[in-house]
Formats: structure tokens, sequence, C-alpha cells
């Protein structure tokens, strides 16, 4: 009779699993990906390396799971931000304040994220979130055509650009041991006049305390 895992074991496995990532995430935020190494995480963890190789066939394999928890976590916190209620211009003030002071928040976990020389198969993984980033703000920026907050554009094009600009805008902050002051604002003055948004009735998330205590 071949061996059927039970419902107890298939927990234990999952949990698990879900504690490496912990640990792997942790020496990524400690020291980026460059920091992540199967020895180094079979001691934060408490196994043995055998062990990780159970669950993740090798260190490019692992790293790339890290990634996409990392970045699926900061993607759903994009999203949410743009549920706030209000005019364009307030929602994409909102959007942008949230995604940096997440990122100031975990400054290394978000240069790796975003700019750190990695293995080829998180690069792919990187390629495949940015466009997740790209299809939210499109979605957003096609609502502001829709609803006349914004001018007309090919919301395609100007999403990616937005894209691009804020992690360019982030990478030299998020190295630098002293984060720029202002950023937030800056970025957020920059996205404002790039689609064409009016920033008369822009209110800061500094109004919603709430957004400012998010962790990263």
């Amino acid at each position: 009779m071949a061996y059927r895992e039970t419902d107890n074991v298939r927990a234990r496995k999952a949990a698990q699993r879900e504690h490496l990532l912990r640990c792997a995430e942790q020496l990524v935020r400690e020291g980026g990906f460059a920091g992540l190494a199967m020895q180094s995480l079979a001691a934060q963890a408490g196994v043995g390396v055998g062990t990780l190789y159970r669950y993740f066939e090798n260190k490019p394999v692992l790293a790339a799971e890290v990634f996409r928890v990392a970045t699926e976590r900061e993607v759903a916190a994009v999203a949410d931000a743009m549920t706030l209620p209000g005019s364009f211009s307030r929602r994409l003030t909102h959007v942008l304040e949230t995604f940096v002071r997440r990122a100031q928040l975990a400054p290394t976990l978000a240069w790796s994220l975003i700019a750190e020389p990695v293995d080829p198969a998180v690069d792919a993984e990187r390629l495949v979130y940015r466009q997740r980033y790209a299809e939210l703000y499109q979605q957003f920026l096609a609502e502001g055509v829709r609803l006349g907050e914004l001018p007309e554009q090919d919301t395609a094009v100007t999403a990616a650009a937005m894209v691009g600009a804020i992690a360019e805008a982030l990478v030299g902050p998020l190295s630098d041991p002293l984060p720029k002051a202002g950023l937030a604002q800056s970025l957020t003055q920059f996205c404002l006049r790039a689609t064409g948004a009016s920033a008369d009735t822009a209110q800061t998330s500094t109004d919603n305390p709430q957004a400012l205590h998010k962790t990263a």
C-alpha cells in the first residue's frame, strides 16, 4: 500500500516551510540576498542543512520563493492603499506615501527587492512583479481617466513609467544609511504632475495615521 501523508504531517511540513521562509526573509532584511546562505539559514532556523534541501531544491529556488512572498505582501499593500476613498489625487498620494514609508521601514529588504544584483531566478520574479505593479497602476489610472479626474492618456505607458520612476527614486535613498527626508512628498508631487492630476485636493496620508504604522 502506498504511503499517504496524514493531515497532521502535511500541516507540520507546511508550518516548517513557513518557518524556514520567515527565517530566510530575516536574513535578507539584514544583509540582502547576498546574505542568504544555506548554512546561515540552517543556524537561524535551528535545523540541519539537509532539512533545508527537503523543502528547497537549492539556494536560487529558496531565494525566488523569499522574493515572491515578500513582494506579494508589498503588492497587496499597494492594492489596499488604492481603495482609500476620495479624489484621485488624494488616493494616489496615499498609495505612494504608503509604498515609500513601507520601504523606509525595511530599507535593506526594499533595496534587495528593487535593485540588488541577484540570481537569474530572482531577477525573473522581479520582472513578473514589476508587471504586477504596472497592471495595478494602469487600472488605477484608467479609473481616474474614466471619472474625468485625469486627462486622456495611454495609461499602460504612464503606469510603466511610474513603476520605473518610483523604483529609480528609491534606489539611492534606500542604499544610503541616511534615508532622504521628504522622499515620499517629492515622489508624490512628481507623479501627480506626470499623470496630470490636480494636487489641489490631494490629502496626504498623515491625515490617516494608521497608514503610517503598517509594518513592511
